[in-house]
């Protein structure tokens, strides 16, 4: 069996819309759908429960957060598979046999993740490499901007998405991953709240000796940053604590500030030459004004006490 696992958030309609996909998609697989409404304040949990009766729905008292709720979820999943599906996410026909049919064929894969699509149909990366302060230097520096994608020192934003791969971590919007697994890892490290929990979990499963798959075979939806649209300083403050925390856990605070500190020289570095494009190119000057914002912001933030 296959147990589907979505976690809500003030997210009534788009929930509804992908129990609607999952249950329009199941293919024949036999599934349980379990779905955690972190007291959500929208009405969700009622609205769950009248359109899909046969959906386990776990009414948390407080927002725990997105493992901790999985965590809740993953503990009486009665599956020998999970997925692990965001509210947001949409699958499309043959997405799961798809990604069963890689845990079926590679007995040493824990985890796979399907290839996520934008609301427009344009592809949304999803496959990276563990954060790292060598993985920081190397993008401050540019020099994974310069490598082949797919490379030890490359970035995989850059590879298309269209073949079979191992990365070393999937995005969590949509992510298959074996019960033993879970029995043998454990779930999310509920000390992240938001974001990065995903990162640590596929960390710890691939030091345990797992590896991590990617299969464009499956097509998922995923519009991204719904639970928090209406919030995005505290959505930004849980990325950056998570972040760090990520960093501390396993680089220690050396490796917390050496990522830090490579994030202020990479924004350095390229502010004045985005500066230069800015007065030569009138044209693209509204992308070019956004990116000398944002990195202004990431450099004052990252450098600075918090």
């Amino acid at each position: 069996m296959l147990s589907v696992i979505i976690i809500s958030f003030n997210t009534r309609d788009t929930t509804l819309r992908c129990l609607r996909a999952v249950f329009a998609h199941l293919d024949g697989v036999a599934a349980e759908v379990i779905v955690v409404d972190n007291a959500s304040a929208d009405g969700s949990a009622d609205a769950i429960a009248a359109e899909f009766p046969q959906v386990v729905l776990v009414r948390n008292p407080e927002n725990a957060g997105f493992g901790a709720a999985n965590n809740l979820a993953m503990a009486q999943a009665k599956g020998d598979v999970f997925l692990l599906l965001n509210s947001d996410a949409f699958l499309t026909a043959g997405a799961l046999p798809a990604m069963l049919k890689v845990l079926d064929d590679q007995p040493k894969v824990g985890v796979v993740g399907p290839r996520l699509l934008n609301a427009d149909g344009s592809l949304q990366r999803s496959c990276y490499r563990f954060p790292s302060p060598g993985v920081a230097w190397r993008e401050a520096l540019w020099i994974s901007a310069v490598a082949p994608a797919t490379s030890v020192l490359g970035d995989l934003r850059r590879w298309p998405h269209d073949t079979p791969y191992h990365p070393e971590w999937v995005i969590g919007a949509c992510m298959m991953v074996r019960r033993s697994v879970y029995e043998a890892v454990g779930g999310f490290d509920p000390k992240f709240f938001m974001y990065a929990e995903e990162t640590d979990w596929q960390k710890r499963i691939g030091d345990a000796g797992w590896e991590i798959a990617f299969t464009p075979a499956a097509q998922v939806t995923h519009l991204g940053g719904a639970s928090g649209a209406d919030d995005k300083p505290k959505i930004n403050n849980y990325f950056f604590s998570s972040g760090d925390y990520y960093y501390q856990k396993h680089h220690g605070v050396v490796g917390r500030y050496s990522a830090r500190a490579a994030v202020t020289v990479g924004g350095l570095l390229r502010l004045p030459l985005w500066g230069i494009m800015w007065l030569a190119l009138p044209k693209r000057r509204a992308k070019l004004g956004a990116k000398m914002r944002l990195r202004t912001w990431l450099i004052v933030r990252r450098g600075g006490h918090q």
